[in-house]
């Protein structure tokens, strides 16, 4: 019992030093020991060194260590078969497919599918086509042909191997299909010289936009503008649901002066057009454009929808604008003869909110006709946070753990409203409830695009090749801030470690890792667009304006709200967030 009880602990603290490690050094050092101490056959273990070896571009190290190892299970096999894809060794990467089906008794899933057609995709040699082929029908044998990623990889290989009638059949059979599989089709009519094609599915890509999330939309960026020119060329910029696709598509990309430039040139315009007009000027906080916009929609007897009122009604939220807010709201019902949905609750509620009006959000909240959800609760705890209004905090987070308890968000936002506080005891009473239902916080991560390539950061990531360089560079920049008057924010940090531990807390937040990847991957000058899954902190949101001033760079920062266009140490939100 003790010998199992000490195996494990081994185990964990190497796949801790292997999770760790940033360079090949390190690694070999780490995989020394586990022969030491008897790990070298531990399937867990050497599955785990494997890919992060795989992941540092030492792929033959991977090799030698899969080779030596006696039984290998089916996730080993396609760790290897993706990491030599990764590394731009194809070859190798079928040649482990082949012993893969030849040598063993494993049969390939749907991982290993997308794996492998990815590698044969990338080699664009009639060969490779018929193993393609091949690969194909040994994943309709086995059942996996309907998984997205595998399709989508069938896609990418047909498509540039110039049977583009077979990539648009696999297309139709994907129910759901993303951004990446849209990508590979555009692409394929591209390299095929079909463009009535490319142009007609980017359209169809972006007026399903509820499928497209922010994330997914920053990789469309230099799609979008590829396809806007080729619409150009072709005589579509007068289609006016390509140029309508095309404003929603820049709006969500951060580029709101090319959505206008593309709404002020149609020569025709439906209320979907004015619609997302005013919710891209919403969503980069130009509220006095989106109320402009709005006025000439209504001048110009556009049909109004609920849509129109929650994306004006948002803006004016974002950029404080309470007495304008408060008049749309009033006009969509009494002048307008809308009766107001949950959403638009939800937007009064956020705009009272934000400008401090607590009491009168409260207020407003009970006189509502309908029952008041987690949506406008949520708003309310939002607004108590900024406002630092404990006592209306606890109502308002006690209706939202009532109505949804598994949201972890609302248990995080109240234990940093606690210790803002310096409530401390209250702060971990809450942090311990998430911890006793094993509640699972939604970690922080930040996507930055160079050349056409996503970069993904985690906070405190280590895992990245140039994480040295990354660390390095973020210790220069914070060297020449401190010179210019910037002082690390740590108040939300954890209250039970030492202050100097809290400033590294802060320090490594995801957003400062994407920033000074993208700075040491740019040109001088150059703008730099970040997209982040949560909402960006103060400090973080300091950090950034700094950045802005002392290297004269324009930084576009995408959170969970809005847009902020940081420029000279100033933000367009005019920190009101």
């Amino acid at each position: 019992m003790i010998c199992r009880a000490l195996a494990k602990r081994d185990r964990n603290f190497f796949l801790n030093l292997i999770t760790k490690a940033t360079n090949q050094s390190h690694l070999r050092q780490t995989h020394a020991q586990i022969i030491l101490n008897g790990l070298n056959t531990d399937l867990a273990t050497v599955t785990k060194l494997v890919q992060k070896l795989s992941d540092l571009a030492a792929i033959s190290d991977a090799t030698l260590i899969c080779s030596n190892f006696p039984n290998p299970d089916l996730f080993l096999y396609n760790v290897i078969i993706r990491g030599f894809s990764r590394n731009n060794n194809h070859s190798n990467s079928l040649f482990i497919y082949r012993q893969l089906r030849e040598n063993t008794a494993l049969k390939p899933d749907n991982f290993t599918y997308a794996f492998v057609i990815s590698a044969a995709s990338k080699l664009l040699q009639l060969q490779e086509l018929k193993v393609g082929m091949a690969i194909e029908c040994l994943s309709i044998k086995l059942g996996f042909h309907w998984h997205a990623h595998v399709l989508t990889g069938l896609i990418s290989l047909y498509a540039k191997c110039g049977d583009m009638s077979t990539g648009e059949r696999l297309f139709e059979q994907i129910k759901h299909p993303d951004i990446i599989a849209y990508n590979a089709m555009i692409s394929g009519f591209n390299c095929n010289q079909e463009m009535e094609s490319a142009i007609a599915l980017f359209r169809e890509l972006l007026v399903s936009h509820q499928r497209v999330n922010s994330s997914t939309m920053l990789g469309a960026l230099s799609l979008g503008k590829w396809v806007h020119d080729l619409a150009s060329k072709e005589n579509f910029k007068s289609n006016i649901y390509v140029s309508t696709a095309l404003i929603d598509m820049y709006a969500k990309c951060g580029s709101i002066e090319e959505a206008r430039q593309v709404f002020d040139t149609m020569p025709e315009k439906n209320a979907v057009t004015w619609n997302a007009m005013i919710s891209g000027y919403g969503l980069h906080g130009h509220a006095h454009e989106a109320l402009q916009i709005f006025d000439k929609m209504v001048d110009s007897k556009v049909p109004l929808s609920g849509v129109s009122f929650v994306s004006v009604l948002y803006a004016c939220s974002h950029a404080g604008l309470v007495k304008e807010g408060e008049e749309i709201f009033y006009a969509m019902v009494q002048d307008h003869g809308f009766e107001p949905l949950s959403e638009h609750y939800a937007c009064m509620v956020d705009l009272l909110g934000r400008a401090g009006e607590l009491q009168k959000a409260l207020d407003f909240i009970k006189k509502m006709p309908i029952e008041p959800g987690p949506a406008i609760w949520g708003a309310l705890l939002s607004a108590c946070k900024t406002h630092k209004n404990t006592e209306l905090a606890r109502l308002a987070s006690d209706k939202l753990f009532e109505l949804d308890p598994e949201n972890v968000g609302y248990h995080v936002l109240l234990s940093n409203i606690h210790t803002a506080d310096k409530n401390y005891d209250e702060a971990a009473s809450v942090r311990q409830v998430v911890k006793n239902r094993n509640l699972a916080k939604t970690p922080g991560c930040t996507l930055i695009e160079i050349d056409k390539i996503p970069h993904v950061f985690t906070s405190g990531q280590r895992s990245h090749q140039k994480t040295e360089a990354i660390y390095g560079k973020l210790e220069k920049l914070m060297g020449k801030m401190r010179e210019a008057g910037y002082q690390t924010d740590t108040m939300t940090a954890l209250h039970d470690v030492e202050e100097e531990e809290k400033e590294l807390m802060v320090k490594v937040h995801s957003e400062k890792l994407a920033i000074a990847y993208g700075l040491m991957n740019t040109k001088r000058g150059s703008e730099i667009r970040i997209i982040k899954n949560l909402r960006v902190c103060i400090d973080c949101h300091n950090f950034t304006k700094f950045i802005s001033k002392i290297t004269e760079r324009v930084i576009v920062v995408r959170d969970a709200n809005r847009f902020h266009h940081f420029k000279d140490g100033q933000c367009s939100c005019g920190d009101y967030w």
